[in-house]
């Protein structure tokens, strides 16, 4: 899911020895990922690419293609090294270093993901907690105290933060944005429903739940077809949406 800004970058394509890896190939990267740590904890020292493509859930030629962007293309008969691809693609996404990140918005969102241990894991460290809420300011979450917004930028350069996550409501995360931006951040992660305006050299990539809820509700709907739904769909406000009637006709 990638945010598109007005200006500047979003989700650019990486390059291996000159040449250009595809955006959509850089997304699958973490799936292979994933999948490989998987397998690796099981103690298998090799994998075949329908066996990964069946893990991260694409098909075997996809995978192959993605992993030749990479230079690797595997032995016939034996597959992947696990080890080696594992080592590979965590030095093409950059984990083979530690990346330092600063969350503002500590709702319920920013609570969660600041304790979440999967960041720790892959190689980013959360370092800054930050909110405007003052009632906020003080409270400790994860080992972190919360801050108050206008310190971020002292953080961010003190900590050499590059990276910034965005958990506020929609009406706050473009200013929120900028001030990530002003401080020296290039990288935002933003959970607001909201499209950000970023200048040259940011890259910004966009997780919106509700879009994904819909995407599924479509699915849903699809199945469903022919079976009308107990509960009724409902608008912004709540209230259920009714059917528009049909016009009927104007004759002249």
């Amino acid at each position: 899911m990638t945010e598109q800004p007005r200006t500047g970058r979003s989700g650019s394509a990486g390059r291996v020895s000159g040449r250009l890896i595809p955006e959509a190939t850089v997304s699958r990267l973490p799936l292979y990922l994933r999948a490989l740590h998987a397998l690796a904890e099981t103690g298998a020292t090799t994998v075949s690419s329908e066996t990964l493509a069946a893990a991260a859930g694409v098909n075997s030629p996809k995978v192959r293609k993605d992993l030749s962007q990479l230079g690797t293309y595997g032995t016939r008969g034996v597959g992947y090294d696990v080890e080696y691809l594992v080592y590979q693609i965590s030095h093409q996404l950059g984990l083979t270093q530690r990346w330092c990140v600063v969350l503002v918005g500590v709702g319920n969102l920013g609570h969660a993901l600041a304790g979440y241990g999967g960041f720790a894991s892959r190689g980013f460290r959360v370092v800054g907690l930050f909110d405007a809420d003052r009632e906020r300011i003080g409270e400790e979450v994860a080992g972190l105290p919360v801050r108050h917004v206008d310190d971020l930028a002292e953080i961010v350069r003190s900590r050499r933060a590059s990276i910034g996550v965005i958990t506020t409501p929609a009406a706050a995360a473009q200013d929120v944005c900028d001030q990530l931006v002003a401080a020296g951040v290039t990288s935002i992660l933003n959970f607001a429903p909201v499209t950000l305006a970023v200048p040259p050299g940011v890259d910004v990539r966009k997780v919106d739940l509700s879009v994904e809820l819909q995407i599924l509700a479509f699915h849903e709907h699809r199945k469903g077809v022919g079976n009308p739904p107990v509960v009724p769909s409902t608008g912004t406000t709540g209230s259920p949406v009714a059917s528009p009637r049909p016009r009927q006709a104007v004759h002249a």
